[in-house]
């Protein structure tokens, strides 16, 4: 009887070098980079059939709805979520999984794979890690290799100990050992010697095979996860972990912390299509090309240029780009990135510079996502700002007051419950509101449809701290947004 495989999808991650597109407040994985799913849809979809159980999910607190919500959105209910109270790479990641899976389930087959990777051939891919069952279920870690098509620097690569036969057979063998990133040179060499595939930082393995791993290899790791599980807190459906515990484990990868010590690893080619979208130059090469190279995306045009990139996000814009040869422009409404693809490496350097200046455009979309959907602001002055609200059906935002501002809300789509102190009533399109200042107010989408409305803030202030929280659906504390 074949083993039912456990997915675990990586969501925490903040994808920097996509910036503007990818941020920390709304990272890559959850963007609808190619089609109309976002990469975390798309990768929850592709570990979704009879062999695969409901996947569990490793994230940030501030993500936790935006899981909820794109899973449902794709009909797939999760299994566990677990909340990381901060990011401590990988190790402590798959370490928390493996825990709290063999906790729940005893002893179960656990593919690890983040949710920001372009998988084009799902079946072929499915069938590869079917094929694999086998060999994890023999003791061993199976990590997956990628066949390369050119010299990456920017992977890791997995160094064979026997040399593929032409078609690529999906048929493990012992991994000899990791590589770090090369350099071109180095790459080239690998690429040419045909005994090594990129790491695509996918693994196959048995809870107990990998626990063992970590007890062996680093048992600190094990001792501060296992702490942090044994005094987890259920949150709405989450498992929030402990963070005194998670704040001693270090930041350090899987590859590190276990991999290059165990004996028993194996690899699993894969010769389909891969993509990690690290960088705007994957994003080009993902693109539909002219016949001089150029991709366009959104209200662009191009003239005179060569394998470019130009991608406009605003129905108000018109990106325009002349003479431009191997360049990467990307323009959004708060922000514009005009790049050399040899540069791209540079991209996350360029954030961090963004953030120690002050630049909110470093972590920061205009458009704000919240558990009860988005805002984003249109206009702000010194006595008011003005902000285009969307709540989901059934959506709600918390019982709430402010200390300096008051609202004026008017509805342009959809209908709203409006509780403005002992008043609840129902406001339709071309309707509006007043809530004065220090009143106790919410909004709710009681219909099927989403609400969008129009807020005018009047006051001194315009901080989303401004918030007294009285009650609040998605459990958040005093001083949350939205």
């Amino acid at each position: 009887m074949t083993r039912i495989i456990h997915p675990v999808l990586l969501c925490g991650g903040s994808g920097t070098r996509l910036w503007p597109l990818s941020r920390r407040s709304h990272p890559k994985q959850f963007a609808k980079l190619l089609g109309e799913e976002s990469l975390f849809q798309s990768s929850a979809r592709r570990l979704s059939d009879e062999s695969f159980a409901a996947p569990s999910v490793v994230t940030s607190s501030e993500f936790r709805f935006m899981v909820v919500e794109q899973l449902a959105a794709v009909e797939i209910e999760p299994q566990i979520i677990l909340i990381e109270p901060f990011a401590r790479n990988t190790a402590a990641a798959i370490c928390a999984a493996a825990v709290a899976l063999n906790a729940k389930n005893g002893d179960s087959l656990m593919l690890v794979s983040p949710s920001d990777h372009v998988i084009t051939d799902v079946h072929r891919f499915r069938a590869i890690v079917k094929a694999a069952i086998p060999t994890a279920s023999e003791g061993r870690i199976v990590t997956f290799g990628i066949r390369p098509d050119r010299a990456e620097t920017g992977y890791g690569w997995l160094e064979l100990s026997s040399k593929l036969s032409d078609n690529f057979e999906p048929v493990a063998q012992p991994l000899s050992s990791f590589v770090e990133k090369p350099d071109a040179e180095a790459a080239d060499v690998l690429l040419r010697g045909g005994m090594h595939l990129w790491n695509a930082g996918i693994f196959l393995f048995s809870t107990s095979n990998i626990l063992a791993s970590f007890e062996q290899y680093a048992p600190q790791t094990l001792a501060e996860v296992h702490n942090a599980f044994g005094a987890a807190e259920a949150d709405l459906g989450f498992t929030r972990l402990a963070a005194e515990p998670w704040s001693r484990l270090e930041d350090i990868s899987i590859d590190y912390a276990v991999m290059e010590h165990a004996p028993n690893l194996s690899v699993m080619p894969y010769g389909g299509y891969w993509s990690d979208l690290g960088d705007w130059q994957a994003i080009w090469r993902e693109g539909e090309a002219d016949s001089f190279g150029v991709v366009t995306e959104g209200p662009s045009t191009a003239l005179d240029c060569k394998n470019t990139l130009l991608m406009a996000t605003s129905e108000n814009q018109e990106l325009v780009a002349m003479g431009l040869n191997d360049m990467i422009a990307v323009a959004m409404p708060d922000a514009v990135l005009v790049a050399h693809k040899d540069r791209l490496q540079d991209v996350k350097t360029t954030v961090a510079k963004l953030k120690a200046k002050g630049a909110v455009q470093a972590e920061t979309l205009p458009r704000d996502y919240r558990p009860w959907g988005w805002y984003e602001s249109i206009a702000l002055g010194p006595r008011f700002q003005v902000k285009r609200i969307v709540v989901n059906p059934g959506g709600a935002l918390s019982l709430q007051s402010h200390n300096h501002r008051s609202e004026h809300w008017i509805v342009v789509e959809g209908s709203a419950k409006v509780t403005i102190d002992d008043d609840v009533k129902i406001v339709t399109e071309n309707q509006s509101v007043y809530i004065p200042l220090g009143a106790i107010h919410r909004m709710e989408n009681p219909g099927k449809l989403p609400l969008t409305l129009i807020e005018v803030q009047t006051g001194s202030y315009f901080g989303e701290d401004d918030i007294v929280r009285y009650e609040d659906v998605y459990a958040r504390g005093q001083g949350a947004k939205g």
